[in-house]
This record gives structure tokens, C-alpha cells and sequence, in this order.
């Protein structure tokens, strides 16, 4: 059955035109269009634009992900190994990509490849989708004439910082999420239960015992005004420190603050290691330069303390020091990945050592998310034991009383 699809095109000229056809589906509309030497830049089925049109929520609908962008660079690497053009290959990744924002970036790469651009320029056109790292590894591998090879690495990379950030956000979700419920459950303790009580007590007269008391008093304080002050204070703390992050000084004080925290800092150190290790092997591998590569380090590894020390090895570098002696001068860098590097610079491997530094750093990462999963849920219960039993207790103490008073 077919339908009718407006359609939107270059000529060769490069003049947009636009108008309907009748087919059976967009590829089939996209494949007549290129048979009479246009260029799809838009297909859309005819009178979509009603109750049936897709529904775009900017920031959730239009997202990328690193799990699709890794799913493109590897059918592109083997499109390309398989001997097709550039253009062909964009233009199957654009009809067969189920994101639909990527597959529309990909088809706009493909338009500027065809009036001549090149594959990374047309690729750093797209920021927000391709970063520093995705197209200077790309260009690398168009001057080294190995794209496909430096593609099928940068979907390995990019499937590992996927790995490594599930595993984190494992680590960090269940105690938020366990934390929030205990804090739920005081909240309406204290709100809906505890005054229900104090009524009950002030009906009965005497003095109540002093953790009774002293409940009564906390719950006073939060269903009143003093609640509201508290509120007010808790949203306008979260707004300032999340507009302080956005400053570089305040950048620089919470991640520090991030690495001293009591064992989450071992993880957010530990990551920042394995991202920098991993970053700057798969970067030297695929021939980047050494001082673009730790630009681009720099920029990867999301923390203010490593980005400083790379900074200052790019420094050192520039005149003509080794990349792992003023690594020495940064805590932030343990002694083992020093001597490593020192070791993978000494024999030419430097690329190979970076790796094996990424492997045992993502493993310790591995281990410590095991770890802390299995000693933080036995702490929550303690917690939530300590609050809820302690509330109940001060809340049952003055019925002890009075059933000791009737016998």
C-alpha cells in the first residue's frame, strides 16, 4: 500500500527543492530521489504534522547516547572495511540508525562530505555528538589511511567508558535512593505521626519522658515555619553548589572535595585514572600528536585535579621533559602508574602500558563497586533500624509509663 511522503532535496546544482511522491516507503521514496540525481536532506510522510507527529521533548527525545554512538562507529568501520564509500555508508547509517537526532546528524555529515569536506571537519561540526577525541582520532585515521581500524578503537573506547560509567553510577545510586526512602519515611514520621500522638499525650497530662519530648519538639519544628526555613535552605544549597560547580574555582574545590571523601573517593579517583590511561593510549595508538593528545586528555578525563596535572605534563613536554617525571610532582597519580609510563616511554610501549594501566584501574573500580555494594546495604538498615526503632521507642516510652502507673 502506498503512501504519499513530502520530500525535500539538493540538485546538483545545489538548489533545495521540494515535493510529493507516492511509494511504499521512505527508503524507497530516498532511493527514486537518488536515481534522478538529488540529494535527500528531508522525507516525511504527508500530513504527519497533526496528532501523529513524533512528539520532541529537547534534552530527553533528541539524546544521544555513548551506547548508539559506539553501535555507528562500529557498521562504519565495517561498511568501510567492506569497501564502501564514505557517502554510501553515511547514507545506510542514516536510514538504518534508529535514533532519529543521530541518524539526522549523520545524514548532515553526509551532505557536507558531499560538497567536499572532509570526514573529521564535517564531524567537528557536531560538538555536542562527536568530541575532541572522536575527531581527532578520526583525522588521524584518514591521514594514516586507516579509518576503519581507528573507528573499531574508538567504539571499543567508547563501550568502555559506558562499562565504567554503569559500574559508578551503580556504586553511587543505591545509597542515594536508600538514603532518600530513610529520609521519606522520618519526614512522614514526623509530619503526619508524631503529632497525632502529642495530642494524644497532651489529653492525658503528666510530664513525658525526655526523648519523648524532644521528638515532639523536632516535629514542631518541621511542621511549622522552621520547616519551611529548612526547605527553603536545603533547595537554595542544592542550586548554589550546582551553579558554583559550573565556576572554575568551585570546579576546582568540589572535585578535590570529590577524592577525600571516605571510600566514594577511592572510586571517582580510580575512574579519573582508568578515563586518563584509557583516553591517551587508544589517542597515541592511533597516531595523534603528543601534545594534542593531552589537550584532549585534559579535557576527557572530568576532573579539575587530573586535567591540572596533565596540563603541566603538556608544559614539561613542550620542552622537551618526559611524560611521566612531572606526573611525580602530582599526588593525584600513584607511584605505580609513574614508574609504568616511565617504563612503556623507556622501550617504546608507552601505548601498550597506558592500556594495562586502563585494564587495572577498571578493575579496581569493579572491585570497589562489589565491595561497597555489599558493606553499604547491611549500614542502610543499621541506619534506617536506628531512626525509625529510635522514633517508635520515644513514641511507645509514656505508653510504658501508664500501664506501669495502672498496676
Amino acid at each position: 500500500m502506498s503512501e504519499t511522503f513530502k520530500y525535500k532535496v539538493r540538485d546538483r546544482s545545489g538548489a533545495v527543492l521540494e515535493g510529493e511522491l507516492d511509494a511504499e516507503n521512505v527508503s524507497v521514496v530516498a532511493a527514486r530521489l537518488r536515481q534522478e540525481g538529488y540529494i535527500p536532506i528531508e522525507i516525511d510522510r504527508k500530513g504527519s504534522g497533526g496528532l501523529q507527529a513524533d512528539i520532541s521533548i529537547p534534552g530527553i527525545t533528541d539524546r544521544i547516547k555513548l551506547k548508539d554512538l559506539a553501535v555507528f562507529s562500529r557498521q562504519f568501520a565495517t561498511m568501510i572495511n567492506s569497501g564502501l564509500s564514505l557517502i554510501r555508508a553515511l547514507g545506510i547509517l542514516a536510514e538504518q540508525t534508529e535514533n532519529k537526532q543521530l541518524a539526522k546528524v549523520i545524514g548532515e555529515v553526509r551532505q557536507d562530505i558531499e560538497t567536499g569536506t572532509g570526514l573529521s571537519a564535517a564531524l567537528a561540526k557536531h560538538p555536542k555528538v562527536f568530541n575532541d577525541l572522536y575527531v581527532s582520532m578520526v583525522k588521524a585515521g584518514e591521514s594514516g589511511g586507516v579509518l576503519d581500524g581507528v573507528l573499531l578503537r574508538l567504539a571499543d573506547t567508547i563501550e568502555s567508558q559506558v562499562a565504567l560509567r554503569q559500574k559508578v553510577k551503580s556504586a553511587m545510586t543505591y545509597p542515594v535512593m536508600a538514603m532518600s526512602l530513610i529520609l521519606l519515611i522520618t519526614a512522614a514520621m514526623l509530619i503526619f505521626i508524631v503529632p497525632m500522638f502529642e495530642n494524644l499525650y497532651a489529653s492525658l497530662g503528666g510530664t513525658l519522658p525526655l526523648p519523648t519530648r524532644v521528638l515532639m519538639k523536632v516535629s514542631e519544628f518541621i511542621t511549622g515555619i522552621g520547616g519551611l526555613f529548612l526547605f527553603a535552605a536545603l533547595v537554595g544549597g542544592i542550586i548554589f553548589l550546582v551553579k558554583w560547580n559550573k565556576t572554575e574555582n568551585g570546579r576546582r574545590v568540589l572535585d578535590r572535595v570529590k577524592l577525600k571523601i571516605p571510600i566514594f573517593g577511592q572510586v571517582v579517583h580510580k575512574t579519573a585514572l582508568a578515563r586518563f590511561a584509557r583516553t591517551l593510549s587508544v589517542l597515541l595508538r592511533s597516531g595523534v600528536p603528543i601534545l594534542e593528545a593531552l589537550d584532549i586528555v585534559g579535557d576527557t578525563v572530568n576532573n579539575c585535579v587530573v586535567r591540572e596535572a596533565v596540563e603541566d605534563v603538556k608544559l614539561a613536554v613542550k620542552r622537551g621533559d618526559s611524560l611521566a617525571r612531572p606526573l611525580t610532582e602530582h599526588d593525584v597519580f600513584p607511584p605505580m602508574v609513574v614508574q609504568m609510563m616511565a617504563v612503556g616511554e623507556e622501550t617504546g610501549a608507552l601505548d601498550t602500558m597506558l592500556e594495562k594501566i586502563a585494564i587495572f584501574y577498571e578493575g579496581e573500580v569493579e572491585a570497589l563497586v562489589q565491595a561497597l555494594t555489599s558493606l553499604i546495604e547491611p549500614l542502610l538498615i543499621l541506619v534506617m533500624g536506628l531512626a525509625v526503632g529510635g522514633m517508635l521507642i520515644a513514641l511507645y516510652m509514656p505508653m510504658f509509663n501508664i500501664i506501669n502507673l495502672i498496676q
